[in-house]
């Protein structure tokens, strides 16, 4: 679990840090000891969805040397920080969600994320907490007045079209306060 969460971690860090890494063009995968499924979508720009749905796999769990199908994409197949604007994002979808902010640091709060980010570790993360049924936990998104974000976080209060942002301040947070914004869904 520590490895995972490990993995975890560095891959967001990397995602927030700008850190671009090129993965040749390829129609399969062979996994790894310590990677994951969300790892791999990252590295070739493809969600972990559908990667799953390519492989018929019910779960998230791979095992090394597991070969995994890639489908092509038509773009270089590169991790992009969700936290800067590109021009090559394609918009899945747009709906309008109630935003309110939180931070790591309040009563009973462990910082951790439901996904592993660590946010008192990454104070300056972009992520927001979602409803899983309306965002996939691991989605890009863009949230109107906050930028790129990924979708790393859910909450007992975030049902329906209501998202979280996090901020690592509190003043920050209050300021931010609630308002309804357009949440753009990236591929």
């Amino acid at each position: 679990m520590r490895k995972f969460l490990g993995t975890l971690i560095i891959t967001f860090a990397l995602l927030v840090s700008g850190t671009t890494s090129g993965v040749a063009a390829s129609t399969t995968h062979t996994v790894q000891k310590g990677e994951t499924l969300y790892k791999i979508a990252q590295a070739y720009n493809v969600s972990t969805s559908n990667l799953k749905s390519w492989n018929n796999l019910k779960t998230d769990t791979i095992q090394p040397k597991q070969e995994l199908k890639i489908a092509p994409t038509n773009q270089a197949s590169k991790t992009k920080n969700p936290s800067r604007s590109n021009s090559e994002d394609k918009v899945v979808k747009e709906i309008v969600v109630s935003a309110s902010a939180f931070t790591a640091n309040c009563n009973g709060c462990t910082g951790i994320t439901s996904t592993g980010i660590n946010l008192k570790k990454n104070p300056d993360i972009k992520v927001i907490a979602v409803d899983p049924k309306v965002i996939k936990l691991g989605t890009k998104v863009h949230v109107e007045g906050y930028g790129y974000a990924i979708a790393g976080d859910t909450g007992g209060n975030i049902k329906g079209n209501k998202i979280d942002v996090f901020f690592s301040s509190q003043s920050d947070a209050y300021k931010w306060g609630r308002k309804d914004v357009t949440v753009k869904i990236l591929e």
